[in-house]
């Protein structure tokens, strides 16, 4: 079972959904064979590549609501993520461009292993909303690439280059002609998408829905017969 979805390091629903997701394939045992494929979605490519205020200002700003207001609904949305076990604190978070982050998430999926890409991506959201790290500062992401067990020399190399940043900007543009405007959007099998930061419940549910016309496909193509009647098509 293949799971594909677009998402960014600065999103926190992204992290929560995620979370949750993961939860779910746990619950149902079906880790063993759940493959995953991150695609990137920048919520602003046009971000700076140095925090330029607080996330709190960021918030009013772009909703016209006050700051008591802001602090409120991220404090809202910080909660979420504790529920879920995260260490999450959003509201000191330094928002930032994130191409170069989704760029060594690209290298790490072809260079690396299966392993090494999750703890990768569990390095970036950890970095952002918990120890509120800039994730377009080299640093960050230098040392979140060596915990991994990536070589430094080659990621200090690859970091002041522009490799994958086409890959970046085609899985923006994948998800423009699909219509997907917002992120985490996760697709099961390439035919269950399911939208946001669901509850795990839902995430269950999809899973399940995917895994039972998965094996019952998979019995079918092993009963393919013929008898006097014709051939089972």
């Amino acid at each position: 079972m293949k799971i594909t979805y677009w998402s960014d390091y600065a999103c926190p629903y992204c992290y929560i959904g995620e979370t949750r997701l993961k939860k779910a394939i746990n619950k149902l045992g079906l880790e063993n064979i759940v493959s995953f494929e991150m695609k990137a979605f920048q919520l602003d490519p046009y971000a700076p590549v140095q925090s330029v205020g607080p996330t709190q200002k960021r918030f009013a700003q772009k909703y016209g609501i006050s700051y008591e207001q802001a602090s409120q609904r991220i404090e809202q949305i910080s909660a979420l993520g504790r529920q879920e076990g995260l260490s999450f604190n959003y509201l000191s978070t330094l928002f930032t461009n994130t191409m170069d982050a989704h760029r060594l998430t690209k290298l790490v999926q072809e260079t690396g292993s299966k392993e090494q890409v999750e703890e990768l991506k569990s390095a970036l959201f950890q970095a952002y909303f918990a120890d509120n790290k800039e994730l377009a500062d080299h640093e960050v992401l230098l040392a979140a690439a060596v915990q991994v067990g990536l070589d430094q020399e080659t990621v200090e190399t690859f970091l002041e280059g522009e490799r994958f940043k086409e890959q970046v900007l085609a899985d923006q543009e994948e998800a423009r002609q699909l219509g997907i405007s917002g992120v985490p959007y996760f697709v099961i099998d390439d035919r269950y998408a399911v939208a946001g930061a669901q509850s795990q419940e839902s995430f269950e549910t999809a899973l399940r829905q995917a895994y039972l016309e998965e094996l019952s496909e998979s019995e079918s193509d092993d009963n393919l017969s013929c008898g006097p009647e014709g051939c089972r098509i």
